[in-house]
């Protein structure tokens, strides 16, 4: 999944080129599903909530996020329990049957599959979650995700007692109820817009740390010597969606919560009235008066709010996003245009094609990786030992990297960005050529920094490029297309097996030297553009500058003046 991030505790006055509903606060994160915060629809008023049911609110949301939101990506750690209790065994051949923990070439390619439709239809579901979460708000939201996780546990229970193929149905509604708990949860970050940066990290952590659900599971199926199975399992995961339906019943809030400039904007009046101009009024001195009025009202509302936004004041607040915007070197390109405008751009289609490459390569690493090095180390057992360490590192990377990305988004440019990304990635594609453990362990540590970086760095460029009145349609059109690639993973499956008798490093370089070519065009093309605009930016400078006399100069010529004409 991917998640975008802006800061939530927004600036009180709309800036130029701002969603008018407030569209912009959203936050970014690292999941393919990406978050935002719904619109002004039916939204909580913060105030009237108290402190300690709201603490309560965002503790429940990254305590259920750590069990639902994004299990299905611990995918490596629980194929290899599936391999052990003969799921799709009977696809293989009776000369290629094996034992253990040892699969035959349908038997990986359908478990592959598994993963592979959930990892589609996550980041596909990402434009109807937003649409329900905008429509019906997060309650609505919640408890979808709840009756679909519920879906998927039962599926698995009856697994091995159903005549159908309920496998991959069951992975599949597991991640389809993991963006509705998880995306709906977002909207708590305005519980305290103080700290909205902390609510969000834990809740992105938490998400992160799902994916370590299926490793802890795996050590109990080892430690039980299989006796707690995966029908065991998710009979007592049951527990976690139920949950998730009575908290969202009985505690969490049915609207999403108001974000700083809604409740502004709220005491102050509908948007017509708080856009009026001095040419709508009549009278210029009623118009003063209500200008007056309206900046009372303004002082009220901020003195009430003050407990929620701290010490920070509006213009360090501004301040800040300013310089963010500067450093980027691309913010605004785009804003303005229509959607339909900006995808037909090489702004759109480059990071699209980047985004399809990479989310391919990342997803097809996570799902092939024991059968990988199995080839590449030629040892099952180090294949193993490298799958395990991976099982661990994924989580905590996730979890270990968010200050760092947030650290090196806003403060280097979009281009800088890029390039690292497109390197990173040139690395870990070199890595994963080379049939060395310490090459595994190397490509394992970088991948799993890598992957959270990678992910919210294309939300924030999308941000950053296309502007947020856009940001849903674009961004989501991004990861739906990006979604739809990852079906290809099957056929790197069957050309890994059949035409490379199993070698993973020419598929492996195919994808290097595919994505290495778009990115290295996505960061000339974006280096140009920047110029571009620094350059434009300048000369427009240049022409509206105003000629000023200094102060200090003007002064004297004065003085030479009145001496002059006093001997005169």
């Amino acid at each position: 999944m991917s998640l975008h991030r802006v800061n939530s505790m927004e600036s009180w006055e709309h800036p130029r080129g701002s969603s008018p509903v407030g569209a912009e606060h959203r936050k970014m994160s690292f999941n393919p599903v990406g978050t935002w915060v719904p619109p002004e629809v039916h939204k909580e008023p913060t105030l009237q909530v108290s402190r300690g049911k709201r603490i309560w609110q965002v503790a429940i949301a990254c305590l259920y996020c750590l069990f639902a939101a994004g299990i299905v990506f611990g995918y490596a750690a629980f194929k290899p329990v599936l391999v052990k209790e003969g799921v799709y065994r009977y696809l293989c051949d009776e000369e290629d049957k094996v034992e253990g923990d040892k699969t035959c070439y349908e038997q990986e390619i359908r478990l592959n599959l598994m993963f592979t439709t959930a990892a589609v239809a996550t980041n596909v579901c990402a434009l109807p979650v937003g649409t329900i979460l905008d429509k019906y708000g997060p309650r609505i939201s919640g408890i979808i995700g709840s009756v679909l996780l519920t879906m998927g546990a039962v599926f698995f229970i009856f697994a091995s007692k159903v005549p159908f193929d309920s496998y991959i149905p069951g992975y599949l509604f597991l991640a389809l109820g993991g963006p509705f708990v998880f995306i709906s949860s977002f909207q708590l970050s305005n519980t305290f817009p103080r700290h909205s940066g902390l609510i969000l990290a834990l809740l992105t952590g938490a998400f992160d740390s799902s994916s370590a659900v299926f490793l802890f599971y795996r050590l109990v199926y080892e430690a039980t010597r299989g006796s707690f199975t995966p029908s065991n399992l998710f009979t007592v995961y049951l527990i976690v969606p139920v949950f998730i339906l009575v908290v969202q019943i009985f505690l969490m809030p049915a609207r999403s919560y108001k974000t700083v400039g809604e409740l502004v904007a709220a005491a102050e009046g509908s948007t017509d009235e708080t856009h009026q101009t001095e040419e709508d009024h009549d009278d210029a001195a009623r118009y003063e008066r209500i200008r007056e009025e309206r900046r009372i009202r303004r002082e009220s509302v901020l003195s009430e709010l003050a407990p929620l936004l701290g010490k920070k004041g509006e213009d360090d607040q501004q301040e800040q996003e300013q310089r963010k915007k500067e450093i980027s070197g691309v913010w605004g390109a785009l804003h303005g245009q229509t959607a339909f405008q900006q995808v037909k751009t090489p702004w759109f289609i480059l990071v699209t094609l980047f985004t399809m490459g990479q989310m391919l390569r990342i997803n097809y690493f996570v799902a092939t990786i024991r059968p990988q090095y199995e080839y590449m180390l030629g040892s099952y057992r180090l294949a193993e030992q490298v799958n395990n360490v991976f099982d661990i590192a994924l989580p905590l990377g996730g979890v270990i990297s968010i200050p760092f990305i947030g650290l090196i988004l806003d403060n280097t440019s979009t281009t800088f960005v890029l390039a690292f990304l497109v390197t990173a990635a040139t690395t870990i594609g070199v890595l994963g050529c080379l049939p060395y453990l310490w090459a595994a362990y190397a490509n394992i540590a970088l991948f799993v920094i890598y992957r959270p970086l990678y992910y919210t760095a294309v939300s924030d460029y999308a941000a950053k490029v296309f502007g947020f009145h856009t940001f849903g349609k674009v961004y989501g059109l991004i990861i739906c297309l990006a979604g739809l690639f990852n079906f290809l993973q099957s056929a790197l499956d069957a050309l890994r097996y059949k035409q490379f008798h199993g070698d993973p490093v020419p598929v492996n370089i195919i994808l290097l030297v595919i994505v290495f070519i778009i990115g290295g065009v996505l960061v000339y093309y974006v280096y140009r553009k920047t110029q571009e605009m620094k350059r434009d930016y300048l000369e427009d400078e240049a022409e509206h500058a105003v000629e000023r006399t200094m102060p200090e100069v003007a002064n004297g010529y004065d003085s030479m003046a009145s001496q002059s004409n006093g001997h005169a």
